[in-house]
């Protein structure tokens, strides 16, 4: 069941699915709102408590100025957190939502179990990806959003994915449509302005996990193979047939990988807690 909060003076919609005291929070991508997670927390709620929140921007969630920095969404997560009574939680984030997720584990770091990174990278934007993202700001202010309604979507799927997620694609199209312009607008200007995590996440102790699709247009697999390379201290996972929504397009196989890791950081958490 869908809820709404105010948590750090802004106005958000979550769901709420699943008991218990292990959290994991799953935190969606650009163009994207909860209804994206509609498939994939049926798989996790019948073992976890399952939290998901229209970032600020996206969805029906408030948007509050021209840009919503990384570390403001971390801070608004944080005190949806709170306002919930969640003191730790395996983050789950996906694409956007992992750059929140590296902003939040650099803020917050004692409420980790764990953090994952779906189809996401601690890097900052490249010079090439700030003009795109310069692009689509453009795009939006002048009345073209229908433009990325029409692209984005089926470039998040595999190739081989798009005729049978035909309904994902136009669904997320007129999720687009839906999103309102500032709210797009707010999340490229914090996008682009994020800084590069890597350096911390390499350095961190809280446990961490990246799940790559070897069929990903937005994060190719050699640059994927490149940040595994430079984050030694991450366990990577790699999707046979998935784009950039390994949730959707292999959501059995994404489950138990986000599942498999959670357990252990649980169990690695309550050790810590309460050492013999």
């Amino acid at each position: 069941m869908d809820k709404l909060i105010v948590a750090g003076d802004v106005a958000s919609r979550y769901s709420d699915e699943g008991t218990g005291d292990n959290v994991i929070v799953l935190l969606h991508g650009y163009l994207e709102s909860i209804e994206i997670w509609e498939d994939f927390i049926p798989l996790l709620s019948s073992r976890y408590r399952v939290l998901a929140m229209d970032i600020p921007g996206h969805g029906i969630s408030e948007v509050v100025g021209e840009s919503h920095s990384m570390e403001f969404l971390a801070d608004v997560v944080h005190d949806w957190l709170q306002e919930l009574k969640v003191n730790r939680c395996v983050l789950v984030g996906h694409s956007m939502g992992g750059y929140v997720a590296a902003a939040f584990l650099e803020k917050y770091p004692d409420m980790l179990s764990g953090l994952v990174l779906l189809h996401s990278t601690p890097k900052s934007d490249t010079e090439e990806k700030r003009r795109d993202r310069m692009r689509e700001m453009a795009l939006v202010r002048s009345g073209k959003k229908e433009l990325l309604s029409r692209v984005s979507p089926s470039k998040a799927f595999a190739l081989e994915n798009r005729k049978n997620k035909g309904e994902w694609i136009e669904n997320m199209g007129f999720q687009v449509m839906l999103t309102e312009d500032d709210g797009i607008v707010a999340l490229l200007n914090g996008m682009a302005e994020r800084t590069d995590r890597s350096l911390l996440m390499r350095n961190s102790s809280v446990p961490q996990l990246y799940i790559f699709g070897k069929k990903d247009e937005y994060i190719p697999q050699e640059v994927a193979q490149i940040i595994k390379e430079e984050q030694p201290q991450a366990r990577v996972e790699w999707l046979e047939h998935s784009g950039h929504m390994g949730f959707i397009e292999e959501p059995l196989r994404c489950a138990s990988l986000i599942s498999e890791f959670s357990d252990l950081c649980f169990k690695k958490s309550v050790t810590t807690i309460n050492p013999e």
